[in-house]
């Protein structure tokens, strides 16, 4: 039987690969924009939201609450394209901070810094074939394929925002 997701590995694969190259490609333009709010810790509270709804989103699937998991999902998703949207327009408006820790804080800070760019890269697909597996109805998969997305998601929220609490002071 063919996979009721394959007329979407194309976009899977297509968003997989144009988001992360047009984030660092953007990270190269430099608009001179005065914002007119502070980004980093927005986009932070956001991070943390989609924490809270990823977790929430478990609970209420395994409390057999389908269609609030469901739009508790849709939300974790848009919270992260806004996210992203407000990420990008930081950077591309603002220099990057340079993190001031010293010892091994420093390295503890990196090491999550790290871990959560390549990580956040390496979610998208995950997310978006869970997605479409969701939303094909192929639950079986969906649940399969969940069971790494989730903790990844979880681990790139949260680390994105202990990240923004370790270099807030140097902003």
């Amino acid at each position: 039987m063919k996979d009721p997701a394959t007329k979407y590995n194309k976009l899977i694969v297509a968003l997989s690969v144009i988001i992360p190259l047009a984030v660092a490609a953007l990270f190269g333009i430099k608009v001179d924009v005065d914002l007119p709010i502070f980004l980093p810790p927005v986009y932070a509270s956001i991070n943390a939201s989609t924490a809270l709804v990823l977790i929430m989103a478990v609970w209420s699937i395994k409390s057999n609450k389908r269609k609030l998991h469901e739009r508790l999902m849709k939300t974790a998703i848009l919270l992260s394209v806004i996210f992203l949207m407000l990420y990008i327009a930081y950077h591309i408006t603002s220099d990057s901070t340079i993190y001031g820790g010293t010892g091994i804080i420093k390295y503890f800070y990196y090491f999550i810094l790290i871990s959560h760019i390549l990580l956040s890269i390496a979610v998208i697909p995950f997310v978006l074939i869970t997605y479409f597996r969701a939303i094909t109805s192929d639950f079986k998969r969906h649940k399969k394929i969940a069971r790494f997305t989730f903790p990844l998601w979880l681990y790139v929220t949260i680390s994105g925002v202990l990240v923004y609490i370790m270099i807030a002071p140097y902003y």
